[in-house]
């Protein structure tokens, strides 16, 4: 059994997917080729955002942005401890300073009633993280965010391209919204990708510029960029896959709810992440909280399961972000980083699968 099955989509998805491919292949356009626009009008489409404009990773995407809005030394941004190291990394490097906030004990998501203690005169931008497919509490953030100022909102969107939040779509909820195309996330290519959502002209121009190492014509530079294209072949790909999303968006939800039915009936000794009535997830990876995870994960391996944790260790625990929150302790997300493990998932996951994993986890966690 896969953790992620991407061979099933592949093989569901095969003609269109060389079929786009050898179209490539045969204009040889591989760089901001026509492809690329296509995909960033339907995306843009999808999502109800008047722009998007593809970049090379999710990771490049969130840079991107901040650096559309000249974010840089001497300015904070807020975000939480408990992501990927992305996310706090994008904000080290344009030299601003990351600023954590802990994160709700059931969605994981940060802790909105915790957020405004955190913004100071110097917070130029908020980046919650809608993190393992569900938005976080987009309306409270971008109500803060405005009553500071206009505070800028950054939407890591990457674990949760097609989840709505009070019926919009996860990537459209702010002022920015960022997502990744990375082979595992919900919508994934066959390498890295990413793409950024804004109603914003100015914030779009910048964007497009800064993805072309700052480039407003061609060899005529206004701005200081960096090279994050996204490639043509991922775009390519991205528009077949784009056929079956909402099919694949439907599965998720689906083996979302029936896995939350099955561990409950089943007796496993594990807590679920919950998902607000006012919005659905996309379920990225579909994540438990268990007692003694590293015994169940070898008893889940033996029985032919494979299990991942996203993510074992918070931000400000990681040694090169220490000194962002110096003796700092965020106990909701250490405490989750020390229980969440990930279950496999995937849109082509059967229901015999489900039902087998399900079964293993409650014995592995019984043991």
């Amino acid at each position: 059994m896969d953790f992620i099955d991407l061979k099933s989509q592949y093989r569901a998805l095969r003609d269109p997917i060389n079929a786009r491919i050898q179209q490539v292949l045969d204009h040889g356009q591989y760089i901001l080729g026509p492809e690329v626009g296509q995909l960033e009008k339907r995306l843009a489409e999808r999502v109800g955002a008047k722009h998007c404009i593809t970049v090379a990773s999710g990771t490049d995407a969130l840079l991107v942005a901040l650096m559309a809005q000249c974010i840089g030394p001497g300015d904070e941004v807020i975000t939480t401890p408990f992501t990927f190291i992305a996310t706090a990394e994008v904000i080290a490097l344009v030299g601003a300073t990351p600023v954590f906030v802990d994160v709700e004990p059931d969605t994981c998501n940060i802790d909105v009633s915790k957020l405004e203690a955190a913004i100071t005169p110097r917070t130029r931008a908020i980046m919650p993280v809608s993190l393992y497919g569900q938005a976080a509490d987009m309306e409270e953030i971008n109500a803060l965010a405005a009553k500071h100022g206009g505070i800028s909102v950054i939407e890591d969107a990457a674990q949760s391209f097609g989840a709505m939040y009070h019926g919009r779509h996860s990537g459209h909820l702010s002022h920015i919204g960022c997502t990744s195309f990375f082979p595992s996330k919900p919508l994934g290519c066959y390498g890295d990708g990413g793409a950024i959502f804004t109603d914003d002209d100015a914030v779009a121009q910048a964007c497009t510029e800064i993805r072309v190492h700052g480039q407003s014509a061609r060899y005529y530079h206004t701005r200081i960029g960096v090279g994050a294209r996204m490639d043509t072949l991922q775009c390519a790909i991205l528009l077949a896959k784009l056929d079956r999303f909402d099919h694949e968006v439907s599965r998720r939800i689906l083996l979302g709810a029936r896995y939350a039915e099955l561990i409950q009936a089943s007796g496993a000794r594990a807590s679920l992440v919950a998902v607000r009535p006012d919005r659905t997830s996309v379920w990225a990876q579909y994540t438990v909280l268990v007692d003694e995870r590293d015994q169940v994960q070898e008893r889940l391996k033996k029985a032919g399961i494979p299990t991942a944790v996203h993510y074992p260790r918070p931000l400000h625990q990681q040694p090169a972000y220490a000194r962002y929150a110096p003796n700092s302790v965020f106990p909701v997300s250490e405490m989750l980083a020390a229980r969440v493990m990930s279950l496999p998932m995937s849109a082509d996951l059967t229901e015999a699968q489900q039902d087998q994993i399900v079964d293993a986890l409650a014995a592995a966690t019984r043991a």
